[in-house]
Order: structure tokens, then C-alpha cells, then sequence
């Protein structure tokens, strides 16, 4: 070999040595950014540490004690995908066209980033375990769902003996359990059951990341407690049916509010007028259901410290909307009501010094991806519509006017104060205002009180100009396709039970 042959060969060499440093640095630098982020699946506020006294829920709120929680945190939608759709990918529901549990992400936005995918777009191990993005829930449990390939290296999908004792379930319409009120007190251990494997999984994922010392994001979903209501029996003994309170139904409150409110709470007539004893017992099974969850999430979190991990990994719980117990006579979701719209949110910095306190400002789900990027240190699109909330870990929050929601024809503002709901362009269809200082139920709207006229005109006003700014796609979302055919009601479901992903 020739000297320039022998230079050309030793400057590649150390070329290569180079680049492998910095290849390794870089991952080294992730170390301390690690992700943990928990979605429950039709989750409302029904937890002890935000202040429901008969919750049972002791992992949940240590998490909170240990963090931050938002006390008026807000989904942009109230139904499962459009959720889902939009906290993952940061986006309004008016501007990636998806307000349909049958559209695929990708068929209305093929160029979209999604929070899980900018962190595999730098290096990080991205894992999936449960219901992330929406699964037909309980029919698709065991398979992908409508799930999104490009943001994962892994995915699983367990299943258990709660899908398959469906047979046994108790439902309000026969032979239907997602869409309608279900529920079911059965047996076994917790590792039985699709959540109990969905937190065994994700608790081996956490053990290898720490054996690895690999950067990850952990996506972690469960799909209790939305229907069927199904946990073991010792998580129903908690909430003994002789203290369960139904709210009551105010049929004289709702003729007062605009049709199409009326038309939400009763779309389902199976759900109307529900007797006594069955509403006591959809309730006691909801709450079960929730109590199982904050055992499954407290594994995980037991887990998370054990391996070292809890120090150096922020984590990130949440629920895709909120979800009504009888409230206004309505069950479940799909309505423009407190009930409906707020959601549990805790965040924990994972720091050296983790800052812990409460906040009741207004906030959006959209606001998690800027905020999760801003504590990994990753730079996002600037164009996506939400707010990092801390400028530092231990900073305020940034400050929003109000957290915005829309469902069908109306659209929603809660600031700290108030409610101000519209239906109809221009409000044609109807207005409703609620001051929460004297109406936390939203029993009584002031959109027609004359005393109240200079404050309607004021929210009105912010709340027009909010949704118009929040239809203007930008340039994060890429192509929307807003054409995008939905899905068939019946599918054919392809099983994944779990996959590796180019």
C-alpha cells in the first residue's frame, strides 16, 4: 500500500472513529430524557387527587403529589380517534379533518409527524404497548386497531380473559359492549386481564431499556376504564354499592339549553332513563374499573423505580376525553359538557430536582407535544397550534385564554372562569354560557341573562376568534386529505399480537 493510500486509509479510520463518537455521544446526551407516557382510555376526573372523596386510587395520586397536575386540563374532542388523533399529532380536529373513529390518520394526513415518531426520528426506541391510537374498543383488542406504523419499533397487543368472557358481560343492548353501557364483576388474578398484560409488558419493556442503558419512549395505553366495566371482583369491593350516589338527572335544566344539546345527551335510547339500580351498579363498575387502572399504572411506576429509571425518565398520564356517570341524564361521552371535556393530566419532570405543584390554569391536550419535545430538548414544527407549558421545568404555565373544544356543530370554550359553548355558524343553532364560581354542574346557562350581556359579548367574541384561528392548517400537518373515506362499520380485523417495525 502506497503513503497516500496508507493517509487516505487512516483519515477514514479516524473518520469513522469520530463519527462513531458522536454518534454515541449524541445517544449518551438523550440518557436523562427517557419517556413514559400513560393514556386510560375514557378516564374522566373521578380520582382522589382531584378531589373525588369515594375515588380509590392511591398510585394516581402519589403521581400527582410527585408532579404537576392540571386541574383544567381539555380534550379538543370527546370521542375516542379525533382525541387521540389530536394530542398525538398536535393538531385541532378542524385541521386534520379527522372527527370520525373511522379515519385513518394516514389516509387524512400521509406527511404528519406524530409525537411518537419525531422522538424514533431521533433515536430514540419507540415501544408501544396497548391502545395508543383508537382501537375499537373491546373489538379490536388483541389486534393492531387503526393503529400507526410509522411511529413505532415495537408494538404489542396482548389480550385477556376479559375479551374473551364477553359472553358472560352484562349490556344494556344485547350482544353489544363498547358503544353501549356494559360492565361485569368476574375473578382471577390482575395479569388475567388485557390491562393486567398491558402493564406486565410494559414493566419487562422498562427491565430490558434499564439492562440497555437505550434512550426510549415508552407508550403505555389502557383500555379500562372504558366499556365494558369489567375488573376483578376485589377492585368492586372497594366501592360497595350502598355508597354509590347517582346524580341527579335535571330533565326541567336541560329543555332550556339549545336542541342540539338536548340531541347529544339523549343520542342513545338505551341510555335514558336508566333504573336505579342499574345506574348504581354501571357506577360501582366504572369506578372498579378505574381503581384496577391505578393499580396497573402503579406496577408500571413500581417498575420504573426499581430498574433506576425514575430519575432520569419524565412521565406523562392522561385520558383521551372525560366521560359522564348520569350527569345531565347522560352516560359516557360526546358531549360539549365539563363532564365530558376534562381530563385528568399529570406531569413529572423525572429530574435531578422534580418540581411539584398544582395548576387550575386552562390547558389543551394539544399542548403535550410541544411540551414533551421541550423537555427532551427536540425541536419541532413551530407551526403546530400548541403551547410548551413551562418555558423551564420549574417555570409557570404558559398562560391560554381558554381550552378549546369542538364536537359535530358546536364548539366549546372553559376558561378559568366560564364556559361559553356555541351551535351553528354564528351561533344560529344555539348559545350556552356557565360561570363555574356559581354553576360547576352547568345547570344553569346565562347565554339569554341581560345581566350577563357584556360578559356573552366578550366570550363570544374570544371564543369566534379562537375557533377561526384553530381551522388554519398548518404547516406541520402537510397534505390533509379531507375527503378521507371512513372505514366500513364491520372490518375484518388483522391479529398483531406484537411487531417490530422497519
Amino acid at each position: 500500500m502506497d503513503f497516500s493510500r496508507k493517509r487516505n486509509f487512516v483519515w477514514l479510520a479516524v473518520l469513522l472513529f469520530c463519527v462513531g463518537c458522536t454518534a454515541a455521544k449524541d445517544r449518551h446526551s438523550l440518557k436523562g430524557k427517557n419517556v413514559l407516557f400513560i393514556v386510560a382510555d375514557d378516564l374522566n376526573c373521578s380520582l382522589g387527587c382531584y378531589g373525588d372523596p369515594n375515588a380509590v386510587t392511591p398510585h394516581l395520586d402519589n403521581l400527582a403529589e410527585s408532579g404537576v397536575r392540571f386541574e383544567q386540563a381539555h380534550c379538543q374532542y370527546p370521542l375516542c380517534g379525533p382525541s387521540r388523533t389530536s394530542f398525538l399529532t398536535g393538531l385541532y380536529p378542524g385541521q386534520s379533518g379527522v372527527r370520525d373513529n373511522r379515519v385513518l390518520l394516514r389516509d387524512a394526513l400521509p406527511e404528519v409527524t406524530t409525537l411518537p415518531q419525531l422522538f424514533r426520528q431521533h433515536g430514540y426506541d419507540v415501544v408501544r404497548v396497548g391502545k395508543l391510537f383508537h382501537y375499537d374498543n373491546p373489538g379490536e383488542i388483541g389486534t393492531s386497531g387503526q393503529d400507526d406504523n410509522p411511529s413505532w419499533d415495537e408494538t404489542y397487543n396482548p389480550v385477556g380473559r376479559d375479551k374473551r368472557e364477553e359472553h358472560r358481560i352484562h349490556s344494556l343492548v344485547e350482544g353489544k359492549f363498547g358503544g353501549t353501557l356494559s360492565w361485569l364483576e368476574s375473578f382471577g388474578d390482575d395479569e388475567e386481564y388485557t390491562d393486567g398484560k398491558v402493564a406486565q409488558i410494559a414493566s419487562r419493556k422498562l427491565e430490558e431499556f434499564a439492562q440497555e442503558a437505550r434512550p426510549f419512549f415508552l407508550a403505555v395505553g389502557f383500555f379500562r376504564p372504558h366499556t365494558p366495566f369489567v375488573a376483578p371482583s376485589k377492585y368492586f369491593d372497594l366501592h360497595p354499592l350502598s355508597e354509590i350516589q347517582v346524580p341527579n338527572k335535571e330533565e326541567e335544566a336541560l329543555e332550556r339549553l339549545p336542541l342540539p344539546t338536548q340531541k347529544s345527551v339523549r343520542s342513545r335510547p338505551s341510555q335514558l332513563n336508566v333504573p336505579l339500580d342499574t345506574a348504581k351498579a354501571l357506577i360501582q363498575a366504572y369506578r372498579a374499573s378505574v381503581s384496577f387502572v391505578d393499580a396497573q399504572v402503579g406496577r408500571v411506576l413500581e417498575t420504573l423505580e426499581k430498574t433506576g429509571l425514575g430519575d432520569n425518565t419524565m412521565v406523562i398520564f392522561l385520558s383521551d376525553h372525560g366521560y359522564h356517570l348520569g350527569e345531565h341524564g347522560h352516560w359516557q361521552k360526546q358531549t360539549l359538557f365539563e363532564d365530558a371535556t376534562r381530563v385528568p393530566l399529570i406531569f413529572r419532570s423525572g429530574d435531578e430536582h422534580p418540581f411539584v405543584w398544582n395548576s387550575d390554569r386552562p390547558v389543551e391536550l394539544v399542548d403535550i407535544y410541544p411540551t414533551v419535545a421541550a423537555w427532551a430538548g427536540i425541536s419541532h414544527d413551530p407551526s403546530l397550534p400548541g403551547i410548551a407549558l413551562f418555558e423551564q421545568p420549574d417555570s409557570v404555565v404558559n398562560r391560554r385564554a381558554g381550552a378549546y373544544t369542538t364536537w359535530r356543530k358546536g364548539v366549546s370554550l372553559r376558561t378559568e372562569n366560564h364556559r361559553i359553548t356555541r351551535w351553528g355558524q354564528s351561533g344560529s343553532l344555539g348559545w350556552e354560557l356557565y360561570d363555574h364560581r356559581t354553576d360547576s354542574l352547568e345547570l344553569f346557562s346565562a347565554a339569554t341573562n341581560r345581566e350577563m350581556a357584556s360578559l356573552f359579548d366578550s366570550l363570544s367574541q374570544l371564543l369566534n376568534h379562537v375557533d377561526s384561528v384553530n381551522q388554519v392548517v398548518p404547516m406541520a400537518a402537510g397534505h390533509v386529505n379531507y375527503n378521507a373515506e371512513p372505514l366500513p362499520r364491520t372490518k375484518p380485523l388483522v391479529k398483531a399480537t406484537n411487531a417490530h417495525w422497519p
